[in-house]
């Protein structure tokens, strides 16, 4: 359960950070349903008993859901806060296919991915603008149901990497992603 919520978390999030105008949100019981979905028809005597969905279990205890919907909500206020989708395209910052890592910049944001199922990366150097970013969003947060492998609120800085450019040195553990925002 706990990989399918993370890579889920993933999928949610770069789906968000690549939006062109807009984000379509789950609603419902988005991780799978516990039972079988039946549309009213003839064959079940056109009942509505197993076409509902069952809203109580975001918050029942003992499931996760409640960690995917707090995830979305943590999603929405970063486009309601910084507004990305309405002002920038992303743009590609590193993509490796054998480590399964990706990171793009849209506005002052950069989202940092690691779709990899079992290896982390320490001090892992992604090309960024000279600056200093600050950690704002993860997806491995222990209140999103993950390993909270990375502390809140850090700021990196990058460092010169020759040749003109500058590098961030992060930490990226498997089935993860983080976004920074660039400081003034």
């Amino acid at each position: 359960i706990e990989r399918a919520l993370a890579l889920h978390k993933l999928i949610r999030l770069i789906t968000l950070a690549t939006a062109g105008h807009g984000y379509l949100n789950f609603m419902g019981n988005e991780f799978g349903h516990p039972e079988w979905v039946d549309f009213p028809r003839e064959g079940n005597g056109w009942s509505y008993h197993y076409a509902r969905r069952q809203w109580h279990l975001r918050d029942h205890p003992d499931l996760k859901y409640r960690f995917l919907a707090e995830f979305d909500q943590a999603m929405l206020a970063l486009v309601r806060d910084h507004g990305f989708i309405a002002r920038a395209m992303p743009e590609k910052c590193h993509a490796h296919c054998d480590n399964q890592t990706l990171a793009f910049r849209r506005a002052n944001l950069v989202f940092l991915f690691n779709f990899n199922p079992v290896k982390s990366f320490a001090d892992y150097p992604v090309d960024l603008p000279s600056g200093n970013y600050r950690h704002e969003l993860d997806s491995d947060a222990v209140q999103f149901g993950g390993q909270h492998r990375i502390a809140p609120g850090q700021v990196f800085s990058t460092l010169p990497f020759g040749h003109g450019r500058s590098v961030v040195r992060v930490y990226l553990p498997a089935r993860s992603a983080m976004v920074l925002r660039q400081l003034p």
